[in-house]
């Protein structure tokens, strides 16, 4: 990945031993397939394989199945079970689309996921997707969905490389400055919530001019939106949303069909909070690459700024685009606060559980930081 190279003299996101456990490629290509709008997934492997995330997924307009593969299939193959699961899935869902699913159990032993859906090819379309977690990028496992889709007419080649190029440049900034910065990471809760949320207020009172940016993944912008709305609101109660201005990366115009209904759900939740969006940044699948738009923006509009607050993947901005400024960072990943803490960010504080609160839904939520800010400001009145 040429992106990567020359990032602490590495090559590939291999050759820093991480031993902190990360992302699964095969969760991965589920919820690749859940973007594409595919109508049911196979898991070909045991019945615990990706437990959590197929469970969740299931609330999020994709039905997840698995072929239930035991010790006697490691052994002689379970190819047979393959097909009995298609055709249950059939019989239940009435699918256009299948996606069959491998699994390090079904890859190991090499089992031929294209030989079982022969039979039923007139039922549905297919998309058989080569995949195990053994890479050590999950982000191979969106590769792995979109190489198929592209030959099966379901995605474009355009799209295919806009698509492989924001991976890589995500991989990159994983392992500048993310999860995969470190060989270990200790997981943190960051910052205390309403101490963060009392300084920010202060902020605020004292008439200081601030941007708020999401830079989101996708349906994890459902929650982290809810802290841009927060801060704004409090700003026009105060009488200051004039020294507000708003960075959002949802474009509704770029991304896979569930991702483009996302930035416009964002969007229309901004609208009816009246949240006014200076400049949009990107599209909600470029959280990885939308570092050297703020930058620009940052040095060229917003350079007399005091404070700044990233709520997303705080990470992916060079801190460079805010000197001299008081930077308040959201993520969800517990892993991430060091890294954060380490590039200069003065407050950092971790939404928990949030990726599984932000399936199946449709619009804003409430945040447990924008809840603080509203309570402390309830408060302080």
């Amino acid at each position: 990945m040429e992106d990567i190279k020359g990032i602490k003299g590495i090559t590939d996101i291999a050759d820093i031993k991480i031993v902190h456990p990360r992302p699964s490629s095969i969760v991965a290509s589920l919820y690749t397939l859940r973007d594409m709008k595919i109508d049911v997934a196979i898991l070909h492997g045991p019945p615990g394989c990706s437990f959590k995330h197929a469970r969740l997924l299931e609330e999020d307009g994709i039905h997840v199945l698995t072929s239930a593969m035991d010790e006697n299939d490691f052994v002689f193959g379970g190819l047979d079970k393959l097909k009995f699961t298609i055709e249950k899935a059939i019989e239940l869902f009435s699918p256009k689309s299948i996606a069959i699913v491998g699994t390090c159990t079904s890859m190991i032993i090499g089992e031929e996921l294209s030989e079982a859906v022969s039979d039923y090819e007139d039922k549905a379309s297919f998309i058989c997707v080569e995949i195990h977690a053994g890479y050590a990028n999950n982000t191979d496992g969106v590769i792995a969905v979109l190489e198929p889709a592209v030959k099966s007419g379901l995605l474009s080649e355009d799209e295919f490389s806009r698509q492989k190029e924001i991976l890589q440049k995500a991989t990159a900034v994983e392992i500048k400055a993310g999860a995969a910065s470190q060989e270990y990471l200790a997981p943190s809760r960051g910052d205390i919530k309403y101490k963060v949320a009392e300084r920010l207020i202060q902020l605020l009172r004292e008439n200081k001019k601030g941007v708020l940016i999401l830079n989101a993944k996708k349906e994890t912008a459902y929650m982290f939106a809810d802290e841009i709305v927060a801060t704004y609101e409090i700003a026009k109660k105060l009488g200051v949303s004039e020294n507000i201005s708003v960075l959002s990366n949802t474009d509704v115009n770029l991304g896979l069909p569930r991702v483009r209904e996302h930035a416009e759900n964002i969007e229309k939740g901004y609208k009816e909070a009246g949240v006014v969006v200076d400049d949009i940044i990107g599209g909600l699948d470029e959280y990885g690459v939308t570092g050297k738009t703020v930058l620009n923006l940052m040095k060229t509009k917003y350079a007399d700024s005091d404070f700044v607050l990233i709520a997303g993947v705080p990470h992916a901005i060079p801190p460079e685009a805010f000197e001299n400024m008081e930077i308040f960072s959201i993520t969800n990943g517990p892993r991430q606060v060091l890294p954060l803490k380490e590039i200069g960010h003065d407050h950092v504080i971790v939404e928990i559980d949030l990726h599984p609160k932000t399936l199946g839904v449709d619009k804003i939520i409430p945040s447990e930081f924008g809840d603080n800010l509203r309570s402390v400001f309830s408060d302080s009145l």
